[in-house]
């Protein structure tokens, strides 16, 4: 396994030399140090080994031998750092990845886009009401989204909070996963309160039991337990947006002989950020993490081939995912030649479809929303498309909550743009609600059982 290539002098703050997208402006320098300075001394929110065997999974999926199910909220905030809706995202994510286990016969890798996604980048540095003008907000780790002067002023000392919620969130999460919450046997614990009134939970509940069955069956004859049945490895990603909080958790391991990112397993550079010669390509060509880069429709072969060979230049299986967030308009157009694009490298990548971003659109009434038919068309396009380049499909990357929202039009009980009204909590992007995510996730499996039937 060889390292990233950081012959050029890389270390964690170089990337303060490159052009830098995105970041706040802090009035308070001194207090920005010092907070850089105590986050850099507090112990990290993941460790290497997590890390490293994640990336051997993305690895698996790169080949076709898995598949990533990553998904959260569009953007956490503080408050949101509650048991109960920690509890909640894990259970539907476990949900889905059992049918889509069940569907897709092979592994699940899981990988929440939680315990970190507090900052979101914007399309203005500010943001106008009534004549007057303020900084946007740009997410709980960097300042209030209340409209005053005070509360849209970049806080450092968020920062802190950020990384407590964090730790917090996957604490706690560990503790549910070890405690065998996730225990394949028992998939009934994971329901969510109001599935049972879902047209959707006879079909997870024939499903769950087929596997508690076939796992009863399977270890009565066997006479030992199947591997990984009891415990359900659960990884942590965010967009790595905000630099000073990835620098200040970024250690070099010396057992390891490497640099790792520690604030999270999986980090990303959202497309806003993803030019050749920029700050976050710096940042995140030196870090040992598995990283993702959304790839959106601006982007052509050449930037696409330049991001390939700057982050991952030795060619490490599972280092590099391209998420495409294509839209249902575009993706036929678009994919084909960014998939052309990375073969001609002599790599390869996990390719990961977001059919969330592309999708978005805005009602009569000026309410962001997506719909749900838009969202699985654009799935179904990817697994098309990727079957006849040669190529894998290897995960899906979704925004959801397990609440009962209404933010995305459509899915089976047929929410309309008058629906949103009832319960749009969002304050970013809409999110599938937990009906609409579990549905998604069967539609997958459906598919891809058929498919397998016509294959036969």
């Amino acid at each position: 396994m060889r390292s990233p290539d950081t012959s050029t002098s890389w270390h964690p703050a170089s990337w303060q030399s490159k052009p830098a997208q995105q970041q706040p402006r802090y009035e308070d320098v001194a207090a920005v140090e010092r907070v850089i300075t105590q986050l850099s001394r507090l112990p990290p929110i993941v460790v290497s080994w997590e890390v490293e065997a994640l990336r051997e999974r993305l690895a698996a999926a790169q080949r076709g031998q898995a598949f990533l199910l990553q998904g959260g909220d569009c953007a956490e905030t503080f408050a949101d750092c509650e048991s109960d809706q920690i509890a909640k995202k894990l259970k539907i994510l476990l949900q889905m990845s059992l049918v889509l286990l069940h569907g897709l016969k092979k592994p699940i890798v899981r990988v929440g886009r939680m315990a970190g996604q507090y900052a979101k980048p914007r399309s203005a540095d500010t943001e106008t009401r009534h004549g007057l003008s303020l900084p946007s907000y740009r997410g709980d780790l960097v300042n209030r989204p209340e409209f005053t002067a005070e509360a849209r002023a970049a806080d450092p000392s968020l920062l802190l909070r950020g990384y407590e919620r964090a730790a917090l969130t996957l604490n706690f999460v560990r503790a549910l996963v070890d405690g065998g919450f996730a225990d394949l046997h028992h998939p009934e614990y994971w329901d969510l309160g109001f599935v049972k009134h879902s047209p959707l939970k006879d079909a997870f509940r024939s499903i769950a039991e087929s596997i508690a069955d076939a796992l009863d069956f399977f270890e009565g004859i066997s006479g030992r337990p199947v591997h990984e049945t009891t415990h359900a490895s659960f990884y942590a990603s965010h967009e790595g947006l905000l630099l000073l909080y990835e620098q200040a958790q970024t250690r070099f391991i010396p057992r390891q002989k490497r640099w790792y990112n520690l604030s999270t397993h999986m980090p990303w550079i959202g497309m806003r950020t993803a030019q050749l010669d920029g700050a976050h390509v710096e940042y995140f060509r030196g870090i040992s993490n598995p990283i993702a880069v959304k790839v959106g429709s601006a982007m052509d072969a050449g930037w696409a081939q330049g991001l390939v060979t700057a982050l991952n230049p030795q060619g490490e299986p599972g280092r590099l995912t391209f998420i495409h967030r294509l839209g249902v308009k575009d993706i036929e157009k678009r994919l084909p030649p960014l998939i052309e694009a990375v073969r001609q490298t002599g790599q390869t990548v996990l390719w990961v479809c977001d059919p969330m971003h592309g999708n978005t659109e805005t009602t009569t009434g000026g309410i962001k929303t997506r719909r749900f038919e838009n969202i699985l068309k654009e799935i179904e396009l990817a697994f098309r498309i990727h079957a006849e380049m040669g190529s894998y499909l290897g995960g899906v990357h979704i925004e959801l909550t397990g609440e009962d929202v209404t933010e995305c039009t459509g899915g089976a009980r047929g929410l309309t743009d008058a629906d949103l009204q009832r319960a749009y909590r969002s304050s970013v992007d809409p999110r599938l609600n937990y009906e609409q995510a579990l549905e998604l996730a069967l539609l997958i499996a459906e598919r891809a059982h058929a498919q397998r039937r016509l294959g036969d």
